[in-house]
């Protein structure tokens, strides 16, 4: 099977936050708070991937709420923060949900990811991700993480299936 046909074939979508759906920089408040860069096009196609049946699920070692409220406003309900043992809740997620993992991309970019990665059938990872994980990446999206490389792959599968089009 070609890496577009592996696109086709996908009805699962799972990222990281830090470095995938941000651009793995934090900005430190006075008070504290950690604010974070996302796309709005990755956003976009966040919510036209949920809006089409797609399954969509957030898995991270972050514990911000504005993130997870973003996330909540484009449509997404699996969001999982603060995990520190990604393994154990992507495979609790796969279960319940009765996925096979044949079909599903995960997108991560640094070390915490490189086991989930490999129990997926499509591993991808941003531009700039971790170097370990371009050996296991079976597409790494020429986009940097923030960048619109979570709209990169979710464009690809969408427009494989006919359902990237404008609503």
């Amino acid at each position: 099977m070609n890496q577009l046909e592996t696109f086709a074939t996908i009805d699962t979508f799972i990222f990281d936050v830090d470095g995938v759906l941000t651009n793995s920089q934090v900005l430190v408040t006075e008070d504290g708070n950690l604010l974070r860069h996302m796309s709005i096009r990755d956003g976009y196609a966040i919510k036209l991937a949920v809006n089409k049946g797609y399954n969509v699920c957030i898995i991270t070692g972050g514990r911000s709420e504005g993130v997870k409220k973003r996330l909540e406003g484009l449509g997404v309900k699996d969001i999982y923060i603060g995990i520190s043992d990604k393994m154990s809740v992507f495979e609790e997620y796969i279960e319940t949900n009765e996925l096979d993992t044949d079909h599903v991309l995960y997108m991560g970019d640094d070390m915490p990811d490189y086991l989930v990665m490999t129990k997926v059938g499509l591993p991808t990872c941003p531009a700039n991700a971790a170097p370990e994980l371009f050996s296991i990446a079976k597409y790494v999206s020429p986009k940097d993480g923030g960048e619109g490389c979570a709209r990169d792959v979710i464009e690809k599968v969408l427009k494989l299936n006919g359902d990237w089009v404008i609503e």
